[in-house]
Formats: structure tokens, sequence, C-alpha cells
């Protein structure tokens, strides 16, 4: 009798294999789906930053006091002073002769022990006639019931109108301890007058502090200039730094001798600082135009043997054949094209590779700037909320429509991807419920049907023996 024989099989894998296969088109589709969603999210987080970098960079080539060419400002003895420019600064030169220096006053007082009990407060006066009050009070920070200078020192530094406006410290001069005082910024105006001693407890301390007392280490000083020269114009004030000339700071580092001429300050172009400020727009636009690039590649779509069709061997962009994110690139590319009053950024040095990126001619530039000195501000204009104008004008406002929270396209599609995603979460959900439904259905059958050849396996096996050769019966 023929022995009837059945295939063998675990009936949990062929459930599971059965009910992947029947999901399986369905959630390739859903994968697919998914992953290109999270790939347009990353993508928009990347051009959002890449844009606002850009902005970024636009604004800080131009401000309400600088403008993309360069003015410089030098003397010719750099150790006499230095100085900046800004656009605004008119071309020429300047005669000027320092007579002194403005320098910070420091006053000392021998200051010993004294009593913490009772210590009071003391009023620190400056020679403008401002003042703040130091509570002495709470100054024993060791609690040995005696006010040393640290902690006079230390007191003074706490208070809280002083706005550090003095600092005090203490040194040790042949065994004597002196309290200094220094005033923070120079100028005789800013010097230590006088303290008032009037509301000290202890009347060592009301005497250590007096002016008689008083020991000027540094006279406060102000810084003295004469515009035109020795016998020029005589400009006194608290600080070193000077703003005569319009569009231009320069600071006085070293007064000079009474046979010493006088230094000259030149204010000119500077072809250097406008190349490396054009070469910062050339390097911030190129690096836009890199992720947007990288951000609409197209993967690999070559054929490979046995293909009717080309698939991607690696998967295209997120923006690949985006008409939106393409459209913006042209459109800054369109900009740069454009001619402004006869002259476009070709004329200026500033050319566009195949590729779409740019390169800087400093040579061509530094031509385009002597024959037209103002025509690079006036091509290029200022960006920024109500005053674009010029080639930087009109990227920054078309930009703006990308990254503005309000309405803007990176926050409309970060919005309808954020829906997406939310749907095909919902859509994978319903999916993972069709897919156990169908897992429970076959295992239910498999399984019975795994008793049912057991059952008859061991029916034939039954019979089998009976009607066997070796059978007694």
């Amino acid at each position: 009798m023929a022995v009837i024989t059945a295939p063998t099989y675990d009936p949990k894998t062929t459930a599971e294999n059965l009910a992947n296969a029947y999901v399986a088109s369905s959630k390739a589709m859903l994968d697919k789906q998914s992953s290109n969603a999270t790939a347009t999210a990353t993508g928009l987080t990347k051009l959002g930053s890449a844009l606002s970098a850009f902005q970024t960079a636009m604004a800080g080539l131009t401000t309400s006091s600088t403008a993309l060419s360069a003015t410089k400002a030098t003397f010719s003895n750099t150790s006499i002073g230095t100085a900046t420019a800004t656009s605004s600064a008119q071309a020429g030169s300047y005669a000027f002769y320092v007579q002194q220096l403005a320098t910070a006053g420091q006053v000392s007082y021998n200051v010993a022990d004294s009593a913490a009990t009772g210590a009071g407060s003391m009023n620190i006066t400056l020679a403008d006639g401002s003042a703040f009050q130091v509570d002495l009070a709470n100054a024993d920070t060791n609690k040995d019931n005696l006010l040393s200078a640290k902690e006079v020192a230390a007191a003074i530094n706490a208070a809280a109108d002083n706005k550090s406006r003095v600092t005090a410290s203490t040194m040790t001069i042949n065994g004597q301890t002196r309290l200094v005082l220094t005033s923070a910024q120079t100028g005789a105006d800013n010097a230590v007058a006088s303290i008032d001693t009037s509301g000290l407890g202890d009347a060592g301390l009301q005497g250590a502090l007096s002016n008689a007392n008083q020991t000027v280490l540094t006279a406060a000083t102000n810084a003295i200039v004469f515009a035109g020269g020795k016998n020029g114009t005589k400009v006194e004030q608290a600080s070193n730094t000077f703003s005569i000339v319009d569009g231009v700071k320069f600071t006085v580092t070293q007064a000079q001798g009474v046979n010493d001429a006088a230094v000259t300050l030149t204010v000119a172009a500077d072809n250097s600082g406008t190349a490396t400020n054009v070469q910062k727009f050339v390097d911030a636009y190129n690096l836009l135009m890199g992720t947007i690039k990288t951000l609409t590649a197209a993967g690999d779509h070559s054929l490979t043997t046995g293909d009717t069709t080309a698939t991607p061997t690696s998967a295209d962009a997120a923006f690949y054949n985006d008409s939106g994110v393409i459209n913006l690139r042209d459109r800054l590319n369109g900009i740069l094209r454009n001619a402004s009053g006869g002259q476009s950024l070709i004329s200026y040095g500033i050319i566009a590779s195949k590729d779409g990126t740019l390169t800087l001619d400093s040579k061509r530039l530094d031509k385009a700037i002597a024959a037209n000195p103002e025509g690079l501000d006036t091509l290029f204009g200022r960006a920024g909320v109500g005053i674009d104008s010029g080639v930087l004008g009109a990227m920054n406002k078309l930009t703006i429509t990308w990254t503005t929270g309000a309405g803007g396209l990176i926050t409309q599609r970060r919005s309808q991807n954020d829906r997406l995603q939310s749907d095909l979460t919902d859509r994978q959900a319903t999916l993972q419920t069709k897919f156990d439904n169908a897992y429970k259905r076959y295992l239910a059958q498999f399984t019975a049907l795994q008793q049912l050849q057991a059952s008859m396996t061991s029916t034939s096996n039954m019979f089998t023996a009976m009607f066997s050769s070796d059978s007694d019966s």
C-alpha cells in the first residue's frame, strides 16, 4: 500500500511569508513615498538654512555705514595711530599733531586694618562730579571683626552704583598695604577726585582715605590733538579715539615730540578690501548654488544588462526635477545677468561658469572701479527690508519669498509635507492591520492543514501496518 507523504512546513513562517506577499506591493509604494517625504523634509531644512545664510551674507556686505566698495585710512607714521574708514569717507589727506594721549587715573591710599563693627559707608567722587556709595557693613568677609585693605577693595568693586567705573585693588610696598583705585576710562573727568569718609565708623580708616593721604600714581589726562598740524585747531577729549574726519575714526597710540612734524592721515579707495568684499558675495552665492545643485541632482539612471527601462541605481535628490527650486536657481542666475545702467557683474570681473558658479577676476574689477568708482555700489545696491536695491536687493526679495515665516514657500511646503507624512503614517497603520489580519487567517488555515495532514499520515501508517506482509493477522 502506498505511503501518503506531505510537505513539511512551519505554519507561522508560511503565514508570515504569504501575508508579506499579500501586502508587498502596497508596502513598497508606501515605503517609497515615506522615503521621499523624509528626504523632502531634510531637503527643505537644508534649503532654508542655505537661503538664510545667503541672506545674512548679503546683509553683511552693506550696512548703513558701509558699502561693497571699501575705503581705507592710514597714518604716515603708524606708530602714532591707526585709522578705519567707512565707505562714506571722502578721499583726501589731513595733517594732525598729537600732543598728548588720554590716560586713566590711578590713586592710592595707605590703609591699615580697621574695626569692622559699625564700619558705615563712604562715597567715592569722580572729577566729573558723579559719585557712588560703598557700604562696608558686610565687608568683613572672614568675620575677624577687622576690615583689611583687600576687603575694602572688594566692597568698592561690588558697589551697585560703581558700574565698573573704578577698579579697586591692593599692593604692598615696603611692607605697607596700599589701596589702589584705577579709573576704568581715560580722561581727566573720570579720575577719582576724593572720598567722602564722613559716614565711616573708624577714625583710622577715615584718616587713611582722606585727600591728604591720597597719592597720585598716574595722572588722568585728556588726549590733545591739533587738526591741521602744530598750528592748527586744538581738539581735546577724554578718549584716544577721534571722529574728526567724516566717515573716519582714528586712535592715537603715541604722543609726538616737540620737534616732531605732523603726521598725515590719508583716506583713499581700498581696492584690496573691495575685492575681499566682492569675493565674500561670490563665495556666499557659490555655497547656495552648491546646495541647490545637490538638492536637485539626478540619481544614476544607467541601464543595466537586461533592463528595458532606466531605473536609478542611486536615488534622485529630494528636489530632482522640482520646478519651484529649479525656478529659484534660474531666477537668481537671471538677476546676475541683468544689466543696470549699462553695467553688469561681468563688467566688474564677476564671471559665471557653465556649472553656475562664480569666479572673480580681480584685475578686471580694479580696472572697472578705476573707470567708474561708484558703479559697483550702484550695481550691487543693498539688501534689507525697506532698503532693497540693485542685485543684492533683487536677490534678497526673491529669497525672502522662500524663507519668510508667514506664508513663505518653505513654510508652505513643510506644512504640505507634514500633512503627507501624517497621512502616510495612517496608511501604514492601516496596512499593518491588513497584514495582521492576513497573517492570522493564513496561520489558522495552515495550522488546520498541518493537523489534517498529521491525522491522515497517522491513518495511513495504521493501514500500512495492518496490511503489511509482516503482520501476524
